[in-house]
């Protein structure tokens, strides 16, 4: 069973939808928080199979999918703001405990939330998570490198010239966006989310690219904050991730109470690209927590 509605935020409102298993009474909800920042919840949908196990909760954050687009209101895209929001939704739905899912910047507002409502947080599982856009520009910069050094040349000379908004620019972004997801195919619900993400968000928060952050939140930096966290957290990433396995394991050691998952077969989607695996994974890891 799915139901879906609205919580009033500040800004607007979020659309959130709940799948539902009467047969899991007594198991705790997941709430998943998408990437982006902007990019609807859509290509995170598989993970609504959990729901054979407990409630799986998704939501669209302010400015993008079904929630409000205030693109005129900038002060409205930052972190703070964010969690806030997500506090919102928790209490609107009445939850006092839940398990949190992030993927990508949705590890950041995962991680942020923690630190502020340790409590409410019962386990977090980080999915390609951004800890640190330092390493992150570092691990995104090396993955840069695989592209053609003519795709290399254009992506340098038109951030050096500001003139990112060009069709060159945008074509050689593509071609690094493809080495996200080495499926033949890209899913339906991933394509979704790719063609229907907020770009004013992207680039207010993060900037014009993957590999070049200019946003509010290029100061964003918790690898030092994680032994801070103390419920059970999951990490996984792809071997060919943006969240390099060497940043992941280097977080890892940086956390006293977490494991790390590395799928050999995917870059930056593994929910999608090992699904079967992953979501084992995912049902083993909460069936633990629930557990101990």
């Amino acid at each position: 069973m799915a139901k879906e509605g609205y919580v009033n935020v500040q800004g607007g409102k979020i659309w959130f939808q709940i799948y539902t298993n009467n047969d899991n009474p007594h198991t705790m909800p997941i709430i998943i928080l998408h990437g982006g920042p902007g990019t609807p919840h859509n290509y995170l949908l598989n993970l609504s199979k959990l729901v054979k196990y407990r409630t799986v909760i998704f939501y669209d954050q302010l400015g993008c999918g079904k929630s409000s687009i205030q693109n005129n209101q900038k002060e409205l895209w930052t972190i703070t703001r964010f969690v806030s929001e997500l506090e919102e939704l928790a209490q609107a739905l009445e939850l006092p405990q839940f398990h949190l899912y992030g993927h990508s910047w949705g590890g950041s507002l995962a991680i942020e939330y923690a630190l502020l409502y340790p409590k409410k947080v019962k386990s977090m599982i980080l999915a390609s998570p951004v800890l640190s856009v330092p390493l992150w520009l570092k691990d995104t910069k090396q993955l840069l490198q695989q592209l053609p050094l003519s795709i290399q040349q254009i992506i340098i000379e038109h951030e050096e010239a500001v003139t990112t908004d060009s069709a060159e620019y945008q074509d050689a972004k593509k071609m690094f966006n493809n080495l996200l997801c080495r499926l033949e195919s890209v899913p339906e619900n991933v394509q979704y989310s790719l063609n229907h993400s907020n770009s004013e968000v992207y680039q207010t928060m993060w900037g014009p690219s993957e590999f070049t952050v200019t946003g509010n939140l290029k100061n964003f930096d918790r690898i030092n904050d994680l032994v801070k966290l103390t419920m059970p957290i999951l990490m996984t990433c792809g071997r060919f991730d943006e969240a390099a396995p060497e940043t992941m394991q280097y977080a890892k050691h940086k956390s006293i109470n977490a494991k790390l998952v590395i799928f050999e077969k995917s870059a930056h989607v593994p929910h999608v690209e090992e699904e079967e695996k992953y979501l084992s994974l995912l049902v083993n890891f909460l069936d633990n927590v629930e557990k101990s």
